[in-house]
């Protein structure tokens, strides 16, 4: 279990990227670098005043495009330090597809309980978003992370100290603003799924 003794980081806020064409579509975007739609653009823009109350330490950027691109439309282009381990689940041969499609072969297949073909287990993702925790708790200040749907799920259910596959009970929209923090020494949910606009 993660250690939790400490409160070197006030608050942590998960901001998903803006809309891309798959994700409108229901797509499972993992590695493929699809960009943001021009919906997808503004909604990176409004993100700005969403996170203007922050003084944030660092900005953590997964590397892929539409993480990075709505970042800097976010106003953050100067601050951001990409990291792998933010990167999006890799969906291995389901890359691409919907989950009606991949049920069509798999009858009640569940992304979260079946995994995927070829690509990275929920437990592999749950690795890597506890090393952004280690990174996180080991600074002080508040801390930005942007990245996408399913590794933020799975950051926030490691960050109160439960199984990644719980990332599963967390709904997350784009373009959307998390927040993570403590009740004294308790790591907790503070606030989840906003969005920075009247959509």
């Amino acid at each position: 279990m993660l250690n939790a003794t400490v409160e070197p980081s006030r608050e942590v806020v998960l901001v998903r990227h803006g809309e891309t064409e798959w994700s409108a579509a229901g797509r499972h975007t993992g590695r493929t670098d699809v960009p943001l739609t021009e919906g997808g653009r503004r909604q990176a823009v409004r993100l700005a005043d969403c996170l203007s109350r922050w003084s944030f330490a660092r900005v953590l950027v997964s590397p892929l495009g539409r993480a990075t691109e709505t970042a800097k439309l976010a106003g953050f282009a100067s601050a951001m330090e990409p990291t792998s381990d933010l990167m999006e689940w890799d969906y291995g041969d389901y890359e691409g597809r919907t989950t009606p499609d991949i049920r069509a072969e798999r009858p009640g297949w569940n992304l979260w309980r079946e995994g995927v073909l070829g690509g990275e287990t929920v437990e592999q993702v749950g690795r890597r978003a506890d090393r952004v925790i280690e990174v996180v708790r080991a600074g002080e200040g508040d801390v930005a992370l942007f990245a996408h749907g399913h590794i933020l799920r799975v950051l926030a259910a490691r960050w109160i100290g439960l199984p990644a596959d719980f990332g599963s009970r967390f709904g997350l929209d784009t373009a959307t603003v998390c927040v993570l923090g403590y009740e004294r020494d308790t790591p907790v949910i503070r606030r989840w799924n906003e969005a920075c606009d009247d959509r």
